[in-house]
C-alpha cells in the first residue's frame, strides 16, 4: 500500500436509497428523526465522514418527492431507472457514477438510509480497517451476520458491476469469505422497515 492516508481520502461512498418502501406504505428516506429526514441524516453523515468528497446518492422510487429535500447537498445524484429491478441496478449506477467522478478511487462504502445509528466515525474505522490489513472486504457484524455499511476495494468493482435483480453486498460477502473482515456494529441491527420499526427508533 503506498499511502495509507492517500487510500482513505480515495474512498467513495454510495447512499443506497432508491427502494419503494413498500412495507412501510410511506417513503423512508423522507420519515423524520431528530429534526431531519433519515435520508438527509445519512448524507449529513457521509459528508461530515473521510469519504465526503466522493459521495453519490442513488434515487429510484418516489423520486420527485425525495429530491426536493437533498437537492442543496454537496452530494452526486443519480436516479436509477431501473429501481423495480432491486438493488443491484442501484449498486451498479452507484459504482458507475463513483467511477465518473473520481476514476482514481480505490473502493467504495455501501450504505443505505434507514440505519440512522451509522455515523461518521464507522465510516472511518472501515477505511481505517482497509488501510491496515490487506482485506479487499470490511463488512458490520450485527444481529449474527455480516452487512452494510460495508467497503468493498475497487477490485470487487467488476463483481459489483455484474450484480443482477434482488443481489446486494451480501452475495459478494458470502462468495468471498475469506477477503472479509468486520467491524462489530450492534446499533446496524435497527433499521427501519415497517411502521413499527419506525415508533421504536423513537425510544432510542
Amino acid at each position: 500500500m503506498v499511502n495509507n492516508q492517500q487510500d482513505i481520502a480515495q474512498t467513495g461512498l454510495i447512499i443506497l436509497a432508491a427502494g419503494s418502501s413498500s412495507r412501510l406504505g410511506t417513503p423512508k428516506q423522507n420519515l423524520v428523526y431528530r429534526g431531519q429526514t433519515l435520508l438527509q441524516r445519512a448524507i449529513q453523515t457521509a459528508l461530515t465522514s473521510v469519504c465526503h468528497e466522493n459521495v453519490v446518492v442513488v434515487l429510484g422510487a418516489n423520486e420527485g418527492v425525495i429530491r426536493p429535500g437533498i437537492s442543496d447537498e454537496l452530494v452526486h445524484i443519480a436516479y436509477n431507472t431501473l429501481w423495480q429491478e432491486g438493488m443491484a441496478s442501484s449498486i451498479r449506477l452507484g459504482i458507475t457514477e463513483l467511477l465518473n467522478i473520481q476514476p482514481s478511487i480505490t473502493g467504495a462504502i455501501l450504505m443505505l438510509c434507514d440505519q440512522p445509528f451509522v455515523d461518521p466515525l464507522l465510516l472511518y474505522q472501515l477505511t481505517e480497517k482497509r488501510a491496515e490489513t490487506d482485506f479487499g472486504i470490511i463488512a458490520c457484524a450485527y444481529r449474527e451476520s455480516l452487512g452494510v455499511p460495508v467497503l468493498f476495494d475497487a477490485s470487487y468493482f467488476p463483481q459489483l458491476l455484474m450484480l443482477q435483480g434482488k443481489e446486494g453486498a451480501k452475495k459478494l460477502i458470502k462468495s468471498f469469505p475469506n477477503d472479509v473482515t468486520q467491524i462489530a456494529f450492534p446499533l446496524g441491527a435497527i433499521d427501519i422497515d415497517t411502521i413499527e420499526d419506525y415508533e421504536r427508533l423513537h425510544g432510542h
